[in-house]
Parts: C-alpha cells; sequence; structure tokens
C-alpha cells in the first residue's frame, strides 16, 4: 500500500510539472482558439465572400465593354460580308468589332443592390465577432473545467496522504494493542476507496485537458499545463447583485448576434426596393463600332485627278453623248490591303435603349414576392434572437445568484466539516470514538472539500457567462 501512495503521489507531480513554453494561461489558449478554430476559419472564408459580392455589385456600374472578332473562310456561291455582294467560288473573310453599353437610368436598382451586399457583408462581421465571442466562452468553460478537475487532484491527494497517516498512525495503536487489528483493516480500506479517487480526478483531468485541446484546435501530443488565473472572487461577486434588465439592456447595445439580425433585416428591406425596380422601364445607352476584311475586295488602284476616259457613247437622236469613267494610276492590283480595308470598312453605331418589362413568366413578381417573404422572415429572425437573447440573460443571472449562494453555503459546509472532523480525529486518538464513526466523518470533510471547490469554479463560470453578456473580455 505503501508503493501505491509513492505512486499517486509522484504522479500529480509529473503531470503538473512544465516548463515556460508548456504553460497555458486562459489569454493564451482563449488567443490560439481565436486564429486556429475550424469554425472560425470558415466564418472568415463567408466574410470574403460577402465582400467579393459587394465589390462585384460595386463595379457593375462601370459600363459593359466587349471586344470580338472572327475569321472564315467560304466556298460556293455566297454574298461577301464586305461588299454585300453575290460571290461565287472561294474566299477568307474576318471581322472586329466591339461595343459598349451603360445604364442610365434604372430607378436605383444597382445602388440599392450595393447596399444589400454591403450590410450582408456587415451582418457576416458581426457574425464572426459573435462567433470569436462564443469560441471565448467555450475555451473559458473548458480551461475552468481543467481547473476544477485539477484542484480536485489536489484534494483528494490531501485525503490519499491523510489517509495514509491514518494508517502508520493505526498500526502503531494496534502493535501497542490500543486498538483491535479490524481498525487496521478498515483504514486500509479507505486508503484504497481514497486512492481510487484520485485516480478518477486524474482521469477526469486528462479528459478535461483533451476536451480544452480539441476547443483550440490543438495537437493532442504538444505539451500542455493550465495555469490558474488571479481571480478575486470578492470583485467577481459584485455583478451578483445585478438584474436581468440590467443586462439585457446592456448586451442589447453590443451583442453582435442582435447586430448582425438588425443588418440582415436591413438588408432585405433594400431587397424589395431592388426587386421593384426590375418591375420599372430603364434606360441605357449604347455604342458599337467594327469592321471588315475579305480576300474579294480588290484594289483597283487610286484615281487621277480630274483625269477621265471615255469608254462609248449613247445615242439620243441627233445627238451622242459620251460615257466617261474615272483613270486610275494603277491597274487592277489584287485584293485590298488588310490594313486599308479596315480602316475603309470602319462603322460606328451609336444608340439609346428604353427597355420596358411586359411579361417576364411572371418572374419579376415572384422575385419581389420572394424579397417580401424574406424581410417577414427577418423580422421573426431578429425578434427570435432578441428573445432568446433575454431569456439567456435572466437565466445567467439567475443561476449566477444561486450559484452565489451555493458557494457560500458550501464554504460553510466545509468549515463545519474540518472543525468536526478535527475533533474527531482528536477522540480518535483517544479512544473516544471508533474507527467507523472516525472514517465517517473523515469522508464528510472530503465531500465538503470537492463541494466547496466545485461550488467555487460554477460561481466562476457563472459570473463569467454575466461578464460574457456584459460584453467584458473573458
Amino acid at each position: 500500500m505503501k508503493y501505491l501512495f509513492a505512486i499517486l503521489c509522484f504522479i500529480p507531480q509529473q503531470l503538473f510539472a512544465a516548463t515556460g513554453d508548456e504553460v497555458w494561461t486562459l489569454q493564451r489558449c482563449v488567443s490560439y482558439a481565436l486564429a486556429h478554430n475550424i469554425s472560425i476559419q470558415q466564418d472568415a472564408l463567408n466574410a470574403r465572400l460577402a465582400a467579393l459580392n459587394l465589390k462585384q455589385s460595386q463595379l457593375s456600374q462601370l459600363p459593359n465593354a466587349n471586344l470580338n472578332t472572327g475569321y472564315g473562310i467560304s466556298y460556293g456561291r455566297s454574298i461577301d460580308p464586305t461588299s454585300n455582294q453575290f460571290v461565287s467560288g472561294s474566299y477568307q473573310f474576318t471581322s472586329v468589332g466591339g461595343q459598349a453599353d451603360a445604364l442610365i437610368f434604372g430607378w436605383f436598382q444597382k445602388r440599392n443592390t450595393i447596399a444589400k451586399n454591403k450590410l450582408n457583408y456587415l451582418a457576416t462581421q458581426a457574425d464572426q465577432e459573435q462567433l470569436q465571442n462564443d469560441v471565448s466562452l467555450n475555451v473559458a468553460t473548458g480551461f475552468l473545467r481543467a481547473l476544477l478537475a485539477k484542484e480536485q487532484i489536489g484534494v483528494a491527494q490531501k485525503q490519499v496522504a491523510l489517509s495514509e497517516k491514518q494508517l502508520q498512525q493505526t498500526r502503531q495503536f494496534a502493535e501497542a494493542g490500543s486498538v483491535p487489528e479490524l481498525n487496521v483493516a478498515q483504514m486500509s480500506a479507505q486508503l484504497a476507496s481514497d486512492s481510487s479517487s484520485l485516480i478518477s480526478t486524474l482521469g477526469d483531468y486528462q479528459a478535461a485537458i483533451l476536451d480544452l485541446k480539441a476547443l483550440l484546435n490543438l495537437d493532442f501530443e504538444t505539451p500542455f499545463t493550465i495555469q490558474a488565473p488571479d481571480l478575486n472572487l470578492a470583485e467577481l461577486t459584485e455583478h451578483a447583485p445585478y438584474s436581468g434588465a440590467t443586462v439585457y439592456s446592456e448586451a442589447l447595445q453590443h451583442f453582435a448576434g442582435v447586430k448582425s439580425a438588425q443588418l440582415k433585416l436591413s438588408s432585405a428591406q433594400k431587397g424589395v426596393k431592388a426587386a421593384k425596380g426590375n418591375l420599372l422601364p430603364n434606360l441605357t445607352a449604347n455604342i458599337q463600332v467594327g469592321t471588315n476584311y475579305s480576300t474579294t475586295y480588290k484594289d483597283y488602284g487610286k484615281p487621277v485627278q480630274n483625269g477621265t476616259q471615255t469608254i462609248g457613247y449613247v445615242d439620243f437622236g441627233i445627238a451622242k453623248y459620251p460615257v466617261s469613267s474615272p483613270l486610275y494610276t494603277v491597274p487592277i492590283q489584287g485584293t485590298t490591303p488588310f490594313l486599308d480595308q479596315y480602316s475603309n470598312n470602319l462603322r460606328h453605331t451609336y444608340s439609346l435603349n428604353l427597355n420596358i418589362p411586359l411579361f417576364n413568366g411572371w418572374g419579376a413578381q415572384s422575385a419581389l414576392h420572394q424579397a417580401q417573404v424574406q424581410v417577414a422572415a427577418q423580422q421573426l429572425a431578429q425578434y427570435s434572437t432578441e428573445l432568446k437573447l433575454k431569456q439567456d440573460v435572466y437565466k445567467a443571472v439567475n443561476d449566477a445568484k444561486s450559484s452565489s449562494e451555493k458557494y457560500k453555503a458550501a464554504i460553510r459546509a466545509q468549515d463545519a466539516a474540518h472543525i468536526a472532523f478535527d475533533f474527531a480525529e482528536k477522540r480518535y486518538k483517544l479512544g473516544l470514538t471508533n474507527t467507523v464513526e472516525y472514517l465517517s466523518t473523515q469522508n464528510n470533510q472530503f465531500k465538503a472539500d470537492a463541494a466547496a471547490v466545485s461550488a467555487k469554479y460554477d460561481l466562476i463560470f457563472r459570473l463569467k457567462v454575466i461578464e460574457y453578456y456584459l460584453g467584458h473580455s473573458l
């Protein structure tokens, strides 16, 4: 049994011994979780997508511009796209064109869409802030659970040490004939029970550490020892008198979840205005530029200034009239050069277009109705968010008050148990009480110590939740 006691005393020392890099404070845990938590990283991607969507809607205000070109070969009889004449045989052709259009007036549809997407982006930022706060609270909860398990190890270790000491004294009394050997057996059983409790608390601590590492997204093999923060219960309990209405009023001002719901409602309302714009006419301006090239377009040379030649006569009774044609410096040379054709065939078109929606399969009306339903859904979502926040706040305040009273009662019970055990220990040494009564008093002290530690951390957690709703840093 003495070897078991030595092992159990050695395990906690090895468990909590750590270098500076292995010590994790609550602040370090929260900072690491905010940087590595997978849910936060996924939410950051949603914020990036919302930002890209906003940027795209802003850029949609710019004119649209497109450039097109093509090349082809024609065989047989067809219309030459350059000369618009029928041509027999084969020829090659190419074209280049461009067009640009801009919305002149569209009932502020794009502006409302931009406002809608901006509000969506702000809502994703609020959602991200809310998630960070939730992760921080979860990490604080896991950290406090690990601290509780760590302190329970200390309580159990003291109980084991006390039982070992009492076992040694009982053996001495039995050897002297002061107590029967039955007392030694009972003390040995008590030590075994206390050792089992210590092993159980060690397992609880390891489980709490693994859960905390999972929250942090930290490798399970990483050396990890938590360091208890400097907590002043007297200072923390100052929040206990807070009323639910006061805490709820504070939470409404800064709670990111409420802010997100409000932004999403405003976004849905902008969506209705943008959908209404689809039902009204819109005016756009358009410009088109293009040119062509074809191998059938021949070069007849350049005409001579004031130069003509007579190619025949037309008879009108007694008079004949000459028929002239211009003179060219060069006879037919073949296809007109590429750049010359592109320059000669250049064309421009300018237009204003008024688009009046008459019937589109009820698509625009359906989109408007969907946007209106979305507004109603967001109104319910905002009400639900505020209602849940109110319920959570009032429950948290009530839990904090109950936990405060529970902690005070646990401290009083612990003091009473220590006094009772002190008397029982003195009576046992004098042989005025039996082993069963003594062990019962000792177990009551152990339970009171464990309950006081549990009540302490439960109170700390409840008060931290109040601070979370008040917007204080965890």
